[in-house]
């Protein structure tokens, strides 16, 4: 199963209250996100992480990655610059690339972490999984991502904090667009 989040900020103190995250530290943060995680993701599970993955983490991204079960496939955030340069961090990905499409369950699905007003297939059905953006409402993006039925934000705080397969993701999105 496939399964999508972006925007985990794993290590981020200052993301608690930029996102109104519900722990009270990085610590809880990092274990509560962990525990969701692998609550959630099968061994078998390919999870599309949507960039951002840690952020001015204290502990070594290997730390975060060794413990995450599923198949783990990285699309690159604007923060992934240092995972980028660890050859060994890079070792626990399937795949790394700045963008991709895939086929989930008969659809068309165009993954990048950042929004795109318009994607490869759009006029024919498919699908674009993105995150950037986190929960925010408050951006003309935000607007123009109301009107569009097939643009799914897989941002962690509007998916629970856990990668979520495409169905949950849509309903997430259907009650985060409201």
């Amino acid at each position: 199963m496939n399964r999508y989040i972006s925007d985990l900020h794993f290590g981020h103190k200052n993301i608690l209250k930029a996102d109104q995250r519900p722990w009270d530290n990085v610590d809880d943060m990092d274990r509560g996100m962990i525990e969701f995680w692998n609550s959630t993701v099968a061994d078998d599970d390919d999870v599309w992480i949507l960039g951002d993955f840690t952020y001015r983490a204290p502990r070594h991204v290997q730390w975060y990655l060794g413990q995450l079960k599923g198949r783990k496939h990285l699309i690159l955030g604007n923060h992934d610059r240092l995972l980028m340069e660890d050859r060994s961090a890079l070792l626990y990905f399937e795949s790394v690339d700045k963008s991709t499409e895939i086929v989930d369950e008969g659809r068309r699905v165009v993954l990048c972490h950042y929004p795109i007003a318009e994607w490869n297939g759009y006029y024919r059905g498919s699908w674009h999984v993105f995150g950037h953006i986190h929960g925010r409402k408050d951006t003309r993006v935000y607007e123009f991502i109301r009107g569009e039925e097939r643009m799914l934000n897989c941002g962690a705080m509007v998916v629970g904090y856990r990668p979520a397969a495409f169905e949950e993701m849509v309903e997430a999105n259907r009650r985060y667009k409201e």
